[in-house]
Formats: C-alpha cells, sequence, structure tokens
C-alpha cells in the first residue's frame, strides 16, 4: 500500500509540473498574446519616406513626400504637418498625437512600416527608414 502510494504522488507531480494540458484545435494556436497586443517598443530613428508601388513600366516606386516622418527619443515623431507620439505594441503602430494622429501601421520589418487602412486591412503606403538622423 505504501508503494502504491508513493507511485501516485510521484505520477501526480510529474503531471503537477508538466503544465496544463489543453485541447489543440486545428488551425489555431494556443498561446495568448500579452494584453494591449504585444510589448511596448519603438521604432529605430531617422527619416521614414513614404512610397506606393510603381509599376514594370516606369519607376518601381513612386515617392509620397507629404506622408513621410521622422522618428526621434521618446516616442516621438515629426512631419511637414506638425510633432507628435505614437505607441509601438508588438507589431502595431498607431500614431496617438499630432497631424497623423489615428494613424496605424504594421511593422513589416526592421526599418519598415506598411499603412493599415480604416478597416485593419493593409493598404499600399510603405514608409521606410532613410537613414537615423543622429548620424
Amino acid at each position: 500500500m505504501r508503494t502504491s502510494l508513493i507511485i501516485l504522488l510521484a505520477i501526480g507531480a510529474v503531471v503537477a509540473t508538466a503544465g496544463p494540458v489543453l485541447p489543440k484545435t486545428a488551425g489555431t494556436s494556443m498561446q495568448s498574446q500579452p494584453p494591449g497586443g504585444g510589448m511596448l517598443r519603438t521604432m529605430p530613428h531617422g527619416d521614414y519616406q513614404c512610397a506606393l508601388p510603381g509599376d514594370a513600366g516606369g519607376d518601381a516606386y513612386q515617392a509620397v513626400p507629404d506622408e513621410g516622418f521622422s522618428i526621434s527619443t521618446a516616442s516621438r515623431y515629426s512631419s511637414a504637418a506638425g510633432d507628435g507620439t505614437y505607441i509601438l505594441r508588438g507589431r502595431s503602430l498607431t500614431f496617438t498625437a499630432g497631424p497623423k494622429n489615428g494613424e496605424r501601421f504594421e511593422r513589416v520589418g526592421d526599418n519598415q512600416l506598411r499603412k493599415l487602412e480604416r478597416d485593419g486591412k493593409k493598404g499600399e503606403l510603405l514608409c521606410t527608414r532613410l537613414a537615423d538622423r543622429r548620424q
């Protein structure tokens, strides 16, 4: 009797340290994201040029100067229209104050952002960091 009790306790300890057992459902991940969409981050400092894709018969891209901006310290940006702030959670960047307030982007690379439409779908505008202003 004593041996079987020890074995049951040992099995219970192994099961308890294995973590929760959750059923897997097809096509879904059981890992949850941190609240609010991800860890707070900042974008690399510098000037960001925004452009739309071109075509095979002409330029590879069409720069859109009015969309360009510069990222500086303390989650701040500046554009031709004025200054403001942004928040970057995981891969989701939102301008929270200033002339770009409410515009949303998805971080698609270390130095690139893709503008999201109002409905959350990916837009065509791509903003790429050209240079670090601190150089």
